[in-house]
């Protein structure tokens, strides 16, 4: 069965309302030898379109990763991008910023590290940061140092909103294409992780106490979620809300959405000139017969 990442697109103009969007869809695979197959199958395509990518160097992809603590992004990223070629995708995390990047607007920090043409950005975490926990926490921008008038009130978010839109239509009437992934996660699921966490010596290292805190937000930060999305979707730089209570599902769909990202470029390798041509024949036959 194949996953109709469609269903999980936000159209320009839609409203969002998570709870009714489902955390969990059903299982598009009959057993783990069968994802470990379909996977391999989305890494070979996705090496292949990654070539393209690279050889017409007229486009670049950003993807970017939001969601709640232990969603799932790391996985995601690791298994779906294990086939890649790492000199041409570059992954970043953004976590809390610093004295520098606070002196500067909230678009700064993450602007200098976006893909150049026939590369594959990955953006764990992102700008949307400034919508998402700025807006739960907003304190967070009296330690940006903005201007008074400018954080006082509600206006500042859809000032926010219109800067992302803005910046997101200049990177793609530049070449940069963008699909935008929120792992949907269950609190129960969240819950159940966060407990493995704690209880699995491997795993005990990446539990933070941070992510309990946060999670007496859950109710803010869905709402804040919901109205990111509805405000920043767009027909060039879309979100998908992406069910993740099952981690393979949600791997099997993060590949769909990347593989049809790039495919629909319709990308192809450079047509070579008739006199280039004749000269790799003429390297080719000088090659043929020299001795081995």
């Amino acid at each position: 069965m194949k996953i109709d990442v469609e269903s999980f697109r936000i159209a320009d103009g839609d409203k969002v309302k998570l709870k009714k969007r489902p955390t969990s869809t059903e299982t598009p695979f009959g057993s783990k030898i069968d994802y470990e197959r379909r996977l391999g199958e989305h890494a070979k395509r996705l090496s292949r379109q990654q070539e393209l990518l690279y050889a017409s160097n007229s486009h670049a992809l950003l993807v970017i990763f939001q969601a709640m603590d232990a969603a799932g992004k790391d996985g995601a990223i690791k298994h779906v991008m294990s086939g890649v070629n790492p000199q041409g995708c570059q992954v970043y995390s953004f976590k809390h910023p610093s004295a520098e990047e606070l002196k500067h607007d909230f678009l700064w920090r993450t602007t200098r590290d976006l893909p150049e043409r026939g590369r594959i950005g990955i953006f764990n975490r992102s700008y949307y940061e400034e919508v998402l926990i700025a807006r739960v926490h907003p304190e967070i921008l009296v330690g940006e140092g903005l201007p008074r008038a400018e954080i006082d009130g509600e206006a500042v978010w859809d000032e926010r909103f219109r800067s992302i839109r803005g910046f997101e239509q200049h990177l793609h009437a530049n070449g940069t294409r963008i699909a935008k992934i929120f792992l949907h996660i269950s609190a129960e699921e969240q819950k159940r992780r966060l407990l493995a966490r704690i209880d699995d010596e491997e795993k005990r290292w990446k539990f933070d106490a941070g992510d309990l805190r946060e999670r007496e937000f859950w109710k803010e930060y869905m709402c804040a979620y919901e109205d990111c999305i509805a405000a920043t979707s767009s027909k060039h730089s879309p979100w998908y809300i992406v069910p993740a209570d099952d981690k393979k599902t949600a791997r099997l769909a993060v590949s769909e959405i990347i593989l049809s990202t790039l495919e629909s470029l319709d990308m192809a390798f450079p047509e070579l000139s008739k006199s280039r041509l004749a000269e790799l024949a003429e390297f080719r036959a000088r090659l043929a017969r020299a001795p081995s």
